[in-house]
């Protein structure tokens, strides 16, 4: 809750600007993972909130490295420590997962790796002030808001923003990599093609999902010169999402910007707290927390499926050659990307229904991972994680596939089997 005096519009914009990119040379890789829960029995069925909650006292029991939280919808997350390599980060959050996933089995409770909920419909398990007032605000704006709270889950992958001065590995180079090559990554880790049991006309039907929501807080920043500053000016021009009370609801005010709350101060003036926390409920593809957190990858399959967009994204980043590369592989899409940010631009569309079916993105694709490939052992990364990025390529990347493809390929054959055993009656 608000402790502090409340600033000025120039101090808070001072505070903005000190914290949303923290410059100097790369050093630090980290990783979100976001699991949907479910039966193990049942996946189809809804898992009651009661054992969600049992289940989350059970693992905050275990002495883990990763921070665990749950989502409104009963999403498992972990977020790792910033490491100081790809296999340190990967060793650490595997070591987490190696205690996570037997405890949940022993509850009769799955972890799946999806984009987007394929069994049923979201629904809302935690009810703090903060998802009450966010589900009120995103109602305004559709269903959508309740399916991405409750439906979606992810692989977030976390770069430190770069050097500040000009050249190759300027923060604002990095920045606009991150936004020109998250439509690839979008597309080649799609994995969320159905809702309810139904294809959607989707690859990443989570990103859908998020292109639906309040564009004030869900698209990308316009492109600049100083991304610093269109950074301050998208969050201070952002709608506010909630006031927090110390008490009782939280209210979800209207048409407010945080910039017209601080200019007000009604129903009461805002402090640093409240910026900070503010932009804790702010959505865009990339946001940049100091360092560079990319959002737009949906969650894998299987135990280790995170680990091949880590290692991808943390080699684009990192390695400088690749980086070089990525850059000159995926500039040329921002003529196809158009005028409108992102992830409602012409670009990400493509990436979201067709994903590497779309000739543009397959080749950028086949060229950036082929640098990622390359950069990887530069980097130091395990023999393990060389495999699973050169058997993802393979199995994808290079045929113009996704993890989506998988799934849809196993519903239009349970359909045809289901047809055929009709046929034969």
């Amino acid at each position: 809750m608000p402790v502090r005096p409340a600033e000025t519009e120039a101090e808070l914009e001072a505070h903005l600007r000190g914290i949303c990119f923290k410059t100097g040379p790369p050093r630090r890789i980290g990783v979100e993972i976001e699991w949907l829960v479910h039966d193990a029995r049942n996946p189809r069925c809804p898992v009651e909130p009661a054992r969600l909650h049992n289940a989350a006292t059970t693992l905050r029991a275990l002495p883990l490295t990763s921070l665990l939280t749950f989502e409104p919808g009963g999403q498992l997350e972990l977020s790792s420590l910033p490491a100081r390599s790809l296999t340190e980060c990967v060793e650490s959050v595997t070591a987490d997962l190696a205690l996570v996933r037997p405890a949940m089995l022993a509850m009769g409770l799955g972890m799946a790796g999806h984009g987007h909920n394929p069994w049923h419909g979201p629904q809302r398990v935690l009810t703090e002030p903060r998802y009450n007032a966010m589900e009120e605000y995103f109602d305004r704006w559709g269903s959508a808001g309740r399916s991405m709270m409750c439906a979606t889950a992810s692989v977030q992958v976390c770069v430190d923003a770069g050097y500040e001065e000009p050249g190759p590995l300027g923060h604002g180079r990095r920045w606009l990599l991150a936004h020109l090559l998250g439509a690839v990554l979008a597309a080649a880790f799609a994995n969320s093609p159905t809702s309810e049991g139904c294809p959607t006309g989707y690859r990443t039907t989570r990103q859908v999902v998020w292109s639906q929501l309040d564009p004030d807080r869900t698209l990308a920043p316009p492109p600049g010169p100083d991304p610093r500053t269109a950074w301050v000016n998208y969050v201070l021009d952002a709608p506010v999402m909630c006031i927090r009370a110390e008490e009782g609801p939280w209210h979800s005010p209207e048409g407010l910007t945080f910039r017209e709350w601080i200019r007000t101060g009604v129903p009461r003036p805002p402090t640093q707290e409240d910026l900070d926390y503010h932009v804790t409920t702010l959505f865009p593809p990339v946001r940049p927390r100091g360092h560079l957190e990319l959002r737009m990858i949906d969650a894998q399959s299987g135990d280790a499926g995170w680990i091949v967009p880590l290692a991808v994204t943390a080699a684009l980043f990192d390695d400088p050659e690749a980086t070089e590369r990525a850059y000159r592989i995926v500039k040329p899409l921002a003529e196809t990307a158009g005028s409108r940010p992102a992830p409602r631009n012409p670009l990400w569309r493509r990436a979201a229904r067709g994903a590497l079916t779309d000739p543009e993105l397959h080749a950028a694709a086949v060229a950036c991972f082929a640098a990622a490939q390359e950069a990887l052992p530069r980097l130091g990364a395990s023999p393990e994680v060389l495999t699973a990025v050169a058997e993802f390529t393979e199995r994808y990347v290079a045929r113009g596939r996704c993890p989506a493809d998988d799934h849809l390929d196993a519903l239009y054959a349970a359909e045809g089997d289901l047809i055929v055993g009709k046929d034969s009656q």
